[in-house]
């Protein structure tokens, strides 16, 4: 079956042509469109970065203002890696990581710098921040992939490993971090290992909606918005992940079915968390579509 035909990405692109950010369409026409060169879309992404070295100004929806914040980092990470990029602009930004990384290694999702600004009410913003796997593992995943050496990266490598080793209650957005940084890791044998392991934790808690016509049989994590369940593709956006094993062909079938489904009359994919702010809805939306595309493509692409 093919998941994104041109009648897909074609009703995308009115939406995205229509309500995207300028970065979202530059990213749209680089990679379902004829926009061959990324200059384009490092020009966009490079309105979001701060005098600091970081990202801010709203790269992450839900964070708003100018103070410089690591999930924004995330967001950032994706189109370098997207342009290839990465390994030319990896430097300044793991310096930049390394200053606001806590000290256990881990780096925190937000830093106290974001309190004078809007947020979700979600985001907790800590006087000392700490480091979690969700934002690092996130952030480490695509520098391994891109070959980055740098001293902050190797103790970052050493508290996801430790993360990783230690998750046992876990959440959807945690989880999949944890596969990121675990499809990335130098020690294969290891990452293997290690993915066993939380795929049988991810199944075991019902923290994954196998049959989205019986989502009853999944379990919500706490905070969570009503319906914001998450399934394989969510854990496995690609067919080489680890987590792919988890899952079997007619449940992953279920999932990419469904998320094919979501498209809306407009093109665009709707967002799944709670809303605090219709302007950053808004604004996800585009950044939302364009990851529901990439992963029916990855699935198009695969072997069989």
């Amino acid at each position: 079956m093919v998941w994104a035909d041109d009648s897909t990405i074609e009703k995308a692109g009115r939406f995205l042509w229509a309500s995207g950010r300028v970065l979202e369409q530059r990213r749209f026409a680089f990679l379902f469109g004829d926009e061959t060169a990324p200059a384009g879309v490092l020009t966009a992404l490079d309105a979001y970065r701060a005098p600091d070295g970081g990202y801010a100004y709203g790269l992450e929806p839900d964070v708003r203002g100018p103070a410089s914040q690591p999930v924004s980092m995330i967001a950032a990470l994706r189109v370098l890696e997207e342009t290839g990029a990465l390994p030319g602009r990896a430097g300044p930004i793991c310096d930049w990581l390394a200053e606001h990384t806590a000290a256990d290694g881990g780096v925190p999702a937000v830093l106290p710098s974001l309190r004078p600004y809007p947020h979700p009410s979600w985001v907790p913003i800590p006087d000392e921040p700490v480091g979690e796997l969700l934002p690092t593992g996130a952030i480490v995943a695509p520098l391994l992939r891109a070959g980055v050496e740098h001293p902050w990266l190797e103790r970052a490598v050493d508290f996801c490993r430790h993360a990783v080793e230690g998750l046992r209650r876990t959440h959807p957005y945690e989880a999949e971090a944890a596969v990121a940084f675990l499809d990335a890791a130098p020690d294969r044998t290891w990452a293997i290992r290690q993915a066993v392991r939380l795929g049988e934790t991810v199944r075991e808690q019902r923290i994954v909606l196998l049959d989205p016509a019986r989502p009853q049989e999944a379990r919500l994590a706490p905070g969570y918005a009503p319906g914001e369940h998450h399934l394989p593709h969510d854990f496995a956006p690609h067919p080489d992940s680890l987590a792919r094993a988890w899952f079997t062909d007619t449940e992953l079938n279920r999932g990419l079915r469904h998320l094919a489904a979501g498209q809306q009359e407009d093109g665009g994919w709707p967002v799944r968390w709670a809303k605090w702010s219709p302007t950053t809805e808004v604004e996800a939306r585009p950044s939302v579509t364009l990851a529901a595309l990439l992963t029916l493509r990855a699935y198009d692409r695969a072997p069989g």
